[in-house]
């Protein structure tokens, strides 16, 4: 019987991958402590859901328009030392959320920049830790990595949104993002500490515009991989709500910010157990149908948190929790299926295309939530975009049958780039 505590291997095995994984941990903590300061503070600012959703518009244009280009990037230079410029304007972007905030000096357009170019920068970030990761551990780790990965990602969405509710609400939120700041000094430390293979260094000499158009071209020719996605892409697209939460803590469950803090940290909690709880994933062979049975699951239980009376806080934690659970093991099953079936000289271009569609699909999403609850409601938001959700599952197997049909094959080299 398989363990359900997630394979440590790659932990134990890799001193490289050890400190990527513990740096990015505490990096994580502060951004997920300034995911819920910039929301809440725009709100606070406009009292407007659809201003709050705007911020998913400044993140999403700025990482579609540079992440691919960011792959190339990443295939073409030492990913590590690109991880460590990244990590360097992130910090400073914090830096100035701080300041600007703690001088009483942040407008709303000013917010909407500092959010783009952070944006920006992580658009650069994002697909060379995704590439780098694979090359520090065995192929037969990797499904154990991504594991560990997604587990890194979810302790940090519960401590960080936890404790910034509290920081928020006893000390202000310019301290939320000096939290921020200090965290990425323990993420630039265990870079510098890291020595990367010198197989991960320069792999692609090709003009540009021609690698960039490789990865494309490799993408293209894998409908699995671009299923893979695109279902993800339209289920966050439709059912993401962050930009409606200030106004059910406010309006809704009257719980103000330590509440709302607690509204973004019950998401964490759910995919955390369920990282943490993760290697069961690793025995699971229909990695594709694992993704739209989860995707479902999402749908339908933020379908039903936008049904929730005043007094169903409690259990809209709940369903928080299993909606995020859920999006978790997509999210194992959807990064293995991407490493195993991309070689490494292409990892770089297919994590940043899969980051147009992983994270543009959120950015947008949460826009969206904002412009239909201004349109309708917030709460008629949450609901259409938890039933859209299940309607991209559906839509999904008519078109792309294979992809509930897909096994992972261990052993196999991934497909040659040509």
């Amino acid at each position: 019987m398989p363990s359900l505590l997630p394979d440590i291997s790659p932990l134990r095995t890799s001193r490289e991958f050890r400190l990527l994984w513990s740096g990015q941990l505490i990096s994580q903590v502060g951004s997920a402590v300034r995911f819920v300061a910039l929301p809440y503070q725009v709100y606070l600012l406009t009292g407007s859901t659809f201003a709050v959703g705007l911020l998913g518009l400044f993140q999403a244009v700025p990482l579609i328009v540079l992440s691919l280009w960011g792959g190339v990037i990443a295939d073409r230079v030492d990913r590590r030392r690109l991880l460590l410029t990244t990590n360097v304007g992130l910090a400073l972007v914090s830096v100035a959320l701080a300041v600007a905030t703690q001088l009483d000096a942040a407008t709303l357009p000013l917010l909407y920049v500092l959010t783009a170019v952070g944006a920006g920068i992580g658009a650069l970030d994002q697909p060379a830790r995704s590439a780098l990761a694979p090359s520090l551990v065995q192929r037969r780790l990797i499904p154990a990595a991504m594991a560990l990965t997604q587990t890194q990602w979810q302790l940090a969405s519960v401590i960080g949104p936890a404790a910034a509710g509290l920081l928020i609400a006893q000390l202000g939120l310019a301290s939320a993002y000096w939290i921020d700041v200090a965290t990425f000094a323990g993420a630039t430390v265990a870079l510098l500490l890291m020595r990367v293979p010198r197989a991960d260094l320069t792999v692609v000499h090709a003009p540009p515009l021609r690698a960039l158009a490789e990865g494309i071209a490799f993408l293209w020719s894998r409908p699995l991989l671009l299923a893979t996605m695109s279902v993800d892409f339209f289920a966050t697209f439709f059912a993401v709500s962050r930009a409606v939460m200030p106004y059910f803590a406010d309006r809704v469950f009257a719980v103000g910010p330590e509440g709302l803090g607690v509204l973004y940290a019950a998401p964490g909690v759910g995919a955390a157990v369920i990282a943490l709880t993760s290697g069961w994933t690793a025995g699971v062979s229909r990695k594709g149908l694992g993704i739209l049975v989860a995707v479902a699951v999402f749908g339908l239980a933020i379908a039903a948190f936008g049904f929730l009376p005043p007094t169903g806080f409690l259990l809209g934690l709940v369903l928080l929790a299993i909606a995020q659970g859920a999006d978790t093991v997509s999210a194992i099953f959807r990064h293995t299926i991407l490493q195993l079936e991309t070689p490494d000289a292409l990892r770089g271009r297919l994590s940043a295309i899969n980051l147009v569609f992983v994270a543009g699909g959120p950015y947008l999403g949460q826009f969206e939530s904002g412009v239909v609850a201004e349109l309708l409601t917030p709460e008629l938001s949450v609901i259409t975009g938890g039933l859209a959700c299940v309607g991209v599952v559906i839509a999904t197997q008519g078109f792309v049958p294979q992809l509930a049909r897909y096994r992972a094959d261990l052993e196999a080299l991934p497909a040659s780039s040509g």
